[in-house]
């Protein structure tokens, strides 16, 4: 057993944030979605009086935004049915950082091999996209697993959103330093870019695991039966789960919110890029929009913590899911950069605050165990499962009328929903008001 609240472990935990955060914001978020749009243009026909740009994927033709949905979605699945067998494995063995390291190592290099990406080999292109995705959503299963083993449950919101911040930090520190250099008179080709990415998330991850525990608990390895053992885990906690009733009221809210989060970090370039009449700006503007959101995403991870230790976490997460609703409604009327730089910067406040307060919300409300990884392995089940289908309807939605904005509606009513499922969360003493 270790100490909880160690400052160099905590410390060490939230870097990981730093290294991995690139990945979300260089790879799905800002610089690779303008890229992908970039090379697979080639295809274009008019709908509905604008350009719409279709690809060749397998003998069929898709718009090039709705594939790029359909492949996250389908990452998003696979870790969906990984994750819970390989936590189970982790928690027996005792092994969440050998995980941990794996997964990071398979998302980083696929990273790297986006150099190659070539829109005219679009089927083989959308490999390392595809791993990438997997390595980086595998690895936060065991990532998250370790928070209520490193961390009091009052220091748990603080620790959450002190990661959080590093990330939205770290990852816009990077992403300026791309940018200088692809424009600067050395005009680095925005491919190298990617490998950055992939050498900032190694290089950076080996500062958390020199000081993050092996083995928690002591569990002796295990070198036989593994995921036999996995699986008995797994159920044995499914079945803890099931007395749980108030942490399946709250993962059924983060369920559906979830959809919704997850889809606008994947998509929100995408849609400003069709949506919104850039004129001279262009990329430039779009990326200064992301930015925005990088570091008022920092400032709203560090809001919402303390407001969570004065009125509890429930009551600010609702505050938050209803802050979403507006800005889903916003994003369907907006047509200017000024109009989105504002949406921007209210998205950038609560997409921190969401993501930080859904993880130590979840922390907080498990029951005393020594299973953290299966635990969050459902947790992160219920995301990307939820992910899956707010990716694809976001896709097909787009694929059926020829536009983004319909899209935005139905993320809309995830949030909706989200906030009414909420309500029906107990305000447990594991999430009442922290004492300062």
């Amino acid at each position: 057993m270790i100490k909880k609240d160690d400052r160099k472990i905590i410390n060490a935990w939230a870097f990981y944030d730093w290294a991995n955060s690139a990945y979300p914001l260089v790879i799905t978020t800002s610089i690779f979605p303008l890229f992908f749009q970039s090379r697979t243009n080639e295809i274009s026909r008019i709908v509905d009086g604008h350009e719409v740009f279709y690809v060749d994927f397998f003998g069929r033709e898709f718009i090039n935004t709705e594939i790029y949905s359909y492949v996250f979605s389908f990452s998003f699945l696979i870790v969906s049915f990984l994750s819970p067998i390989l936590s189970g494995v982790a928690d027996i063995s005792g092994r969440k950082k050998l995980f941990l390291k794996i997964f990071c190592y398979i998302g980083a290099l696929s990273c790297a091999l986006l150099y190659f990406f070539d829109g005219k080999h679009l089927e083989i292109s959308m490999v390392p996209v595809f791993m990438a995705s997997v390595g980086f959503w595998g690895s936060l299963v065991f990532y998250n697993a370790f928070l209520p083993e490193i961390a009091s449950n009052e220091m748990q919101d603080g620790v959450s959103a002190k990661g959080f911040s590093l990330g939205y930090i770290g990852s816009a520190l990077l992403l300026i330093v791309i940018l200088v250099l692809s424009q600067s008179s050395i005009q680095m080709p925005i491919e190298y870019g990617f490998v950055m990415v992939a050498v900032w998330w190694i290089a950076f991850a080996q500062y958390t695991y020199a000081f993050l525990p092996e083995n928690v608990f002591d569990r002796k390895p295990i070198k036989r039966d593994l995921f036999s053992k996995g699986f008995k885990e797994l159920r044995s906690v499914w079945s803890e789960l099931k007395e749980q009733k108030n942490l399946r009221a709250y993962l059924r809210s983060f369920f559906v919110s979830s959809m919704g989060v997850q889809t606008v970090m994947l998509m929100a370039v995408l849609f400003a890029k069709k949506e919104i009449d850039w004129g001279r700006d262009g990329d430039t503007g779009l990326i200064v929009s992301i930015l925005i959101i990088q570091f008022i995403g920092a400032l709203g991870a560090f809001i919402f913590s303390k407001l969570s230790q004065k009125f509890g976490n429930k009551p600010i997460l609702g505050v938050v899911l209803l802050i979403w609703i507006g800005a889903c409604v916003g994003a369907y009327v907006i047509k200017t950069p000024s109009e989105f730089y504002m949406l921007a910067g209210v998205v950038g406040l609560v997409m921190g605050g969401v993501q930080s307060l859904s993880r130590s919300t979840y922390s907080k409300l498990l029951p005393q165990t020594e299973d953290h990884a299966s635990y969050f392995s459902f947790y992160d089940v219920v995301e990307k499962v939820g992910i899956v289908i707010g990716t694809f309807l976001f896709g097909y939605i787009e694929g059926v009328t020829s536009s983004m904005r319909s899209s935005a509606l139905i993320l809309l009513s995830f949030f909706a929903v989200g906030f009414i499922l909420l309500l029906f969360v107990k305000n447990e003493k594991s999430i009442a008001p922290i004492k300062s």
